[in-house]
């Protein structure tokens, strides 16, 4: 059992791939440019745009059969965030082993300080910005949650994709600002997918990780005002806080205008 542990350690969170990483805005890592996010986005927003009008045009009201597909993804989506978490909570936990971050002068911080706000000056090297890197690249594959929300007509389908592509957009800014929060904002997200997908029944258990969530991000704020120097990447933080605020409005409408997936919905909204 303890060799099992070792093994999983060692590629979740040892590897030297992930030890030694490094982000880089220059396009040395797949997507990692300003230019790419914001073409994808684009694309993406278009694409849907011109599948509505499509299936508009055919007068296509009913959900598109998708067979297998969205299940067979939704599948891919759980085993990808059980991934994300486990390494993240590994990587956490020995980038707090390992590494003794202070500020200017000041006695080290606990993991509660680092985990809420990383030291000014944060590279976003090491393990846990790989997992941040991973969190990212899958937010690409998640983003087709939104297709299949307009290929089966959801009356929701225009804030879905929106939320989507804001998903891609908020873990680059975590990486290229080396913003803080992002371990328990990455932790919190994954679990939640898992979650939803291994046990709907459980799925109340989402409001108390927004809650949570409220809280922690109430604690960002703290230390930024009382640790010398604040905490890195609090403008990101903010332009973040303010996505995830519009999310949340954005999923407040779809509960309230959106359909079951298998039932007929109006076309796309203008976005």
């Amino acid at each position: 059992m303890a060799a099992l542990a070792n093994v999983t350690t060692y590629w979740l969170a040892e590897h030297p791939a992930m030890v030694g990483f490094q982000w880089s805005p220059s396009g040395r890592l797949w997507f990692s440019t300003w230019a790419f996010l914001l073409s994808f986005l684009a694309a993406y927003i278009s694409l849907s745009l011109s599948l509505d009008s499509v299936l508009a045009a055919f007068r296509r009201k009913r959900p598109l059969p998708l067979g297998p597909v969205p299940a067979a993804h939704a599948l891919l989506m759980a085993v990808v965030s059980v991934a994300v978490f486990a390494g993240t909570l590994l990587s956490a936990v020995a980038e707090i082993r390992d590494t003794r971050w202070s500020w200017r002068g000041r006695s080290n911080t606990t993991p509660l300080r680092w985990l809420l706000c990383f030291p000014p000056g944060t590279h976003s090297s090491g393990r846990v910005f790989f997992w941040s890197y991973a969190y990212y690249l899958s937010r690409y594959l998640h983003a087709a949650r939104g297709l299949f929300a307009v290929l089966r007509r959801r009356r929701d389908a225009a804030a879905r994709v929106l939320a989507h592509a804001v998903a891609v957009a908020m873990p680059f800014l975590w990486l290229e600002f080396s913003q803080s929060f992002q371990v328990l904002a990455i932790l919190a997200s994954t679990l939640a997918h898992a979650i939803a997908f291994w046990m709907p029944a459980a799925r109340a258990a989402r409001g108390p990780l927004l809650g949570c969530n409220l809280v922690c991000h109430a604690g960002v704020v703290w230390m930024h005002m009382g640790v010398a120097g604040g905490c890195s990447g609090i403008g990101a933080w903010v332009f973040n806080t303010l996505l995830n605020a519009a999310l949340f409005l954005l999923h407040c409408y779809g509960r309230r205008g959106g359909g079951d997936d298998d039932k007929g919905g109006g076309r796309i909204k203008e976005l």
